[in-house]
C-alpha cells in the first residue's frame, strides 16, 4: 500500500515501505516540462534541470555529487514534456543527507551567470548530438507532425538559438513560477518510515507559500489527413517512425491501447517483429508503444529498415494495421500480451527505483496512487473485442503520420505519400 500526505502549502509526499530492502529511492518531481514553454524560451525546463546540478545555496556543485555518490548512491534527473524529476538511490542510512541535498537543489539553486554561460555550450552540443543520431532525429520529426505549431511538437531541449538566447532572468523566472510546493511531489520507496519523510519535507518546504498550479496550451487532436516528413541523410539505414494521436492519461481505453501496442510490436513474439524481422529480414529492430499525457497521447511504431526495402516495409506495416482492425486479435495473443505487460510491471516494481518512478509519475500527473493490484483489475476488465474496437478508433489512415530519416531516393519520396493517401481514400 502507498501512503500519501499533502502539506498545507500543497506539496505532496507519497511513499511505499519496502522494509526488506537495504536502499531507498527518492525523487523530487516537478509538474513542468517542455509543453509549458513559449517559443522564445524553448528548452528552459531542460536547461534548468542542468543548472540545478551546478550548485545550490548550501551545496557547491562537487559536494552535490560526492554527498550521494560518495556513499555508494546514484544521482540523476530527467525532463519530459510534462515533468521534471531529480532522483537518487542510496543506502537507507543516508536518507537524511540525500533529502537535504535534493531539496536544496530544487528549492534554492544558484543559477549563476558563469554556470549559465558554460552550460549553454554543453546543451547546444547535446542538441547537435541528438540531431546527428537518426533514431532520435526521426522522433523529433514525428512530434512535429503529431502536434504542429504546438510546444509538444518542438524539441524538448530547444534549439541552439533559443538556448543561447536564455537569460538568467528567464531561468530564474521559470524556476519561480513552476518550482512551487503545489507543483512538487516527493516520492520515496524502500526501507523507510513515512512519518520521517513527511517530517523532512516539512523542515525543508513548510515555509514556502502555496502558489497557483501552472497551466498549459491544450493539444489539438483533430487531425483528419495523413502527414509525412522525409529527411534525406546519407546513412546506412532508413529510420522510420509512424504515429497516430492516442488517448490521454485518464481515458477509459488507455490500457486497451497499451495492450494493442504490445500485441503489435511490444516484444519478440509480436506481430510486427515476427512479420518484418523474423519472416522477411527487413529490419533489425521494430517496436511499438503507446504513451499518454494530460490531454493527448500517441501510438507509435519505430523501425530501422533496409534502405532498399523501405516501401515494402511500410506496406507490410500498413497491412498489419489493417488486419488488426479487420479481424482483431486471437485469444492466445490477447492472453500473452496481457500477461507480458503485467509480468513486466511486477518485475520492475521489485526495484526501489522503478517503484519510486511508478508512484511519483502517477501522483504528479494524475494526483492519485495506483497499486499493481488495481492495475491488474483494470486489465482484467478488458475484453478481446475491446482491442479491435480501439484499433478501429485509433488506427485511422487519416490520422497516420510518418517521419523518415535516411538516404531516400526520388522514387521513394514519390511513392510514400501515395501509400498513405491510398489507404486514407479506401478506409
Amino acid at each position: 500500500m502507498y501512503t500519501k500526505t499533502t502539506l498545507p502549502n500543497g506539496l505532496r509526499v507519497v511513499t511505499h515501505d519496502m522494509g526488506d530492502r537495504d536502499s531507498i529511492a527518492l525523487g523530487f518531481w516537478i509538474g513542468v516540462g517542455g509543453r509549458h514553454e513559449t517559443d522564445r524560451i524553448k528548452g528552459t525546463a531542460h536547461f534548468l534541470e542542468h543548472i540545478v546540478f551546478k550548485g545550490s545555496k548550501k551545496y557547491p556543485c562537487e559536494e552535490i555529487k560526492t554527498s550521494i555518490e560518495g556513499v555508494g548512491g546514484t544521482l540523476n534527473a530527467f525532463t519530459s514534456e510534462e515533468q521534471t524529476c531529480f532522483y537518487a538511490k542510496i543506502p537507507t542510512r543516508h536518507l537524511k543527507k540525500t533529502f537535504d541535498v535534493l531539496s536544496d537543489m530544487v528549492t534554492r539553486p544558484n543559477i549563476a551567470d558563469p554556470d549559465i554561460v558554460k552550460e549553454k555550450t554543453v546543451v547546444v552540443e547535446e542538441i547537435k548530438m541528438y540531431r546527428d543520431l537518426p533514431q532520435y532525429a526521426v522522433m523529433e520529426l514525428l512530434d512535429g507532425l503529431l502536434w504542429p505549431d504546438h510546444p509538444l511538437g518542438k524539441n524538448l531541449a530547444g534549439t541552439p538559438e533559443t538556448v543561447t538566447g536564455l537569460s538568467r532572468e528567464d531561468i530564474k523566472g521559470f524556476h519561480k513560477n513552476f518550482y512551487v510546493p503545489g507543483n512538487i511531489v516527493v516520492a520515496a520507496c524502500g526501507n523507510l518510515n513515512h512519518a520521517k519523510i513527511v517530517r523532512l519535507a516539512k523542515e525543508r518546504f513548510e515555509e514556502l507559500p502555496r502558489e497557483t498550479q501552472p497551466s498549459y496550451i491544450k493539444a489539438d487532436n483533430s487531425q483528419s489527413r495523413p502527414r509525412i516528413n522525409l529527411f534525406h541523410k546519407k546513412i546506412e539505414q532508413m529510420h522510420l517512425a509512424m504515429g497516430t494521436i492516442g488517448y490521454d492519461e485518464n481515458h477509459k481505453d488507455r490500457h486497451a491501447l497499451n495492450l494493442l501496442s504490445v500485441i503489435l510490436g511490444g516484444n519478440m513474439s509480436s506481430r510486427l517483429f515476427v512479420e518484418i524481422r523474423e519472416k522477411r529480414g527487413l529490419a533489425y529492430s521494430i517496436s511499438c508503444m503507446a504513451r499518454t499525457m494530460h490531454d493527448t497521447g500517441v501510438f507509435l511504431i519505430r523501425a530501422g529498415v533496409d534502405n532498399q526495402k523501405l516501401l515494402e516495409t511500410v506496406t507490410l506495416i500498413l497491412n498489419e494495421l489493417d488486419k488488426v482492425k479487420r479481424n482483431g486479435v486471437t485469444d492466445d495473443e490477447f492472453i500473452r500480451g496481457r500477461d507480458y505487460l503485467l509480468g513486466q510491471m511486477l518485475l520492475s516494481l521489485e526495484d526501489t527505483m522503478e517503484h519510486m518512478l511508478w508512484i511519483g509519475d502517477t501522483v504528479i500527473s494524475q494526483n492519485k496512487t495506483k497499486t499493481l493490484k488495481s492495475l491488474i483489475a483494470d486489465f482484467q476488465k478488458i475484453k478481446r473485442e475491446d482491442i479491435r474496437r480501439v484499433a478501429r478508433e485509433i488506427l485511422k489512415p487519416g490520422r497516420y503520420n510518418i517521419a523518415i530519416v535516411g538516404p531516400l531516393t526520388d522514387a521513394q519520396k514519390e511513392e510514400l505519400p501515395k501509400l498513405l493517401n491510398t489507404r486514407n481514400s479506401v478506409n
